[in-house]
């Protein structure tokens, strides 16, 4: 006697990245996977050679724009601004001043608005 009707579903893992189907055990995906390596290997080698390593992973274009639009960690910003946290950081070094930009910094910026509005004050 079966304790079930029809066939079991099993789901598997979801990418913690882009939401699709990553298989058993694993948190990403494999097309996140491989951004992600490369992001941890490039995201200090400035923005033309980073968008080059993410275009030769063989993901395609959408697959890119969605992982740019991913949070990795919550509350740290997305990778499109840890990518602008680090170019911010890099141009003060070359100026001579201290580094402290972060990927929340670069969240809170581009959530107020300001870059848009940069002649008004922000709304509270």
């Amino acid at each position: 006697m079966r304790n079930f009707r029809g066939r079991a579903k099993l789901g598997g893992m979801r990418c913690g990245l882009c939401g699709e189907r990553a298989g058993w055990w694993r948190r990403r995906c494999g097309a996140c996977q491989r951004l992600w390596q490369v992001w941890e290997l490039h995201c200090r080698d400035g923005m033309r050679r980073l968008l080059e390593a993410l275009q030769s992973t063989g993901a395609d274009a959408a697959s890119v724009e969605r992982f740019l639009n991913v949070e990795p960690r919550r509350g740290e910003g997305t990778i499109r601004d840890l990518m602008a946290a680090e170019m911010s950081n890099q141009l003060l070094a070359a100026l001579g001043q201290p580094a402290r930009q972060q990927g929340s910094d670069a969240k809170r910026l581009r959530e107020r608005g300001a870059w848009r509005t940069f002649d008004r004050r922000p709304e509270s």
